[in-house]
């Protein structure tokens, strides 16, 4: 009889390692409630509500907020998200999705 062992496979994971960062800015407009900043920042990054208060708070107090930090491609698909989300439904004037930015992260 023959024995043989079997080992786990590694799981891969997102090679980022020696990417330069990048961060995901959320500008701020007039034409957006918390609560759709909210939902949008769960349903893009799967911040917790709090959080995604926190970063509404500080987008609309300091005009931008980074919301995400990554390499470039991701970073690039996630504002690409942010700006195809759509209009805000709790806002009649709402025409569109917010804003974003990519730009290099420092440090």
């Amino acid at each position: 009889m023959t024995s043989s062992t079997t080992q786990p496979r590694e799981k891969k994971k997102h090679k980022t390692e020696g990417l330069p960062p990048y961060n995901v800015v959320l500008l701020d407009d007039d034409d957006h409630s918390f609560e759709y900043v909210i939902y949008m920042l769960k349903a893009l990054f799967g911040h917790p509500p709090e959080k995604g208060y926190r970063m509404a708070v500080e987008v609309d107090t300091r005009g931008r907020v980074v919301v995400a930090t990554t390499h470039l491609e991701w970073a690039e698909l996630k504002r690409d998200q942010i700006q195809s989300f759509g209009p805000d439904p709790l806002i009649p004037r709402c025409k569109g999705s917010m804003s974003a930015t990519v730009e290099p992260a420092s440090g």
